[in-house]
């Protein structure tokens, strides 16, 4: 089976969540390449017609996975190879963007949403899944919080929390997280960037909690990931947070409130609660190999489409 990814690169690498799921199909004996799009915009995207074309024509894919409506769409402008488009949030979040969205669906193959919420707004009849992203648990798992910190040279005693992206990154809304750890003394919010994956499942030990104040998210790996480590998480009510930690001791939802969210982080500090997050991952399936299984299943379901309907 052969299958073309098709994804941005705008910000000068593709997203983990794409290529940690590309790696994991490739180990499951899925041949794999990707086309990537260095634009924005609608515009921007169509550009990149010709040379999507080409790499058709020269890698000769059984299918074309495309991650994002933008990338659906583009991927869709050719009608011969079958679509399967995977919408990860913005795509259905932004009012704009979800108007493209929507052409991307009628026109893709398959459809994969990584959250409820976002499959019950695309509201479709047929040819669809929910299928969030997967974890990789030989990279996100559990290990001592003081050996985490001595690899990292991280204080013994400080009390760290870890927010969910870059400050910069306007979506993640960092300004309420700054705000909320500014009331805790002694206290150190640090960003996530500029961190390889193995570092970031490293931090995620060595840190006392994970926070998210996002304003728009759709299935957050970080999320999925801070669980896999056994990381307490606080998060405001935002695409399927709630839903993924529901009833995980020492996880918390939070009012998007700097008060509020500075409580429970004080609570997780001095609560010291047994966090069973691993288990979540793998009683949800959020196991990287549960997921390629979903999604091999999808890839196999559109190809006796496609080889019903040549006959």
């Amino acid at each position: 089976m052969k299958i073309l990814i098709v994804c941005s690169k705008n910000s000068g690498k593709i997203a983990p969540f794409i290529s940690d799921q590309v790696d994991a199909l490739i180990k499951s004996g899925v041949i794999c390449e990707y086309f990537t799009i260095e634009s924005k915009g609608i515009i921007g995207y169509l550009r990149h017609r010709k040379l999507l074309l080409t790499k058709i024509r020269k890698f000769q894919p059984d299918l074309i996975h495309a991650h994002y409506g933008l990338s659906g769409l583009l991927a869709n402008t050719q009608r011969k190879i079958p679509v399967v488009t995977t919408y990860h949030g913005s795509d259905i979040n932004l009012p704009k963007v979800y108007i493209l969205s929507r052409m991307s669906m009628a026109l893709s193959a398959y459809n994969i949403f990584v959250s409820k919420k976002n499959l019950q707004k695309a509201n479709l009849k047929a040819g669809f899944a929910l299928i969030p992203c997967g974890v990789d648990t030989e990279l996100f798992y559990p290990i001592n919080k003081a050996d985490a910190r001595l690899k990292l040279g991280f204080d013994k005693t400080e009390k760290l929390v870890l927010f969910a992206g870059a400050f910069t990154n306007m979506v993640k809304n960092s300004e309420l997280a700054q705000a909320a750890v500014a009331l805790l003394p002694n206290v150190k919010l640090l960003e996530l960037k500029g961190y390889s994956r193995s570092e970031v499942a490293l931090i995620m030990n060595a840190v006392d909690a994970c926070l998210m104040t996002s304003n728009t998210e759709g299935s957050p790996q970080f999320i999925k990931e801070a669980l896999a480590c056994n990381c307490p998480v606080v998060s405001v009510d935002v695409g399927d947070v709630k839903e993924v930690i529901d009833n995980v001791n020492g996880c918390y939802i939070v009012e998007r409130e700097t008060k509020a969210i500075a409580e429970v982080l004080a609570k997780v500090f001095y609560s010291n609660a047994k966090i069973e997050g691993k288990k979540v991952i793998d009683t949800k399936g959020f196991e990287q190999t549960q997921v390629i299984k979903k999604l091999i299943e999808v890839y196999s379901i559109c190809l006796a489409k496609t080889h019903k309907g040549n006959t």
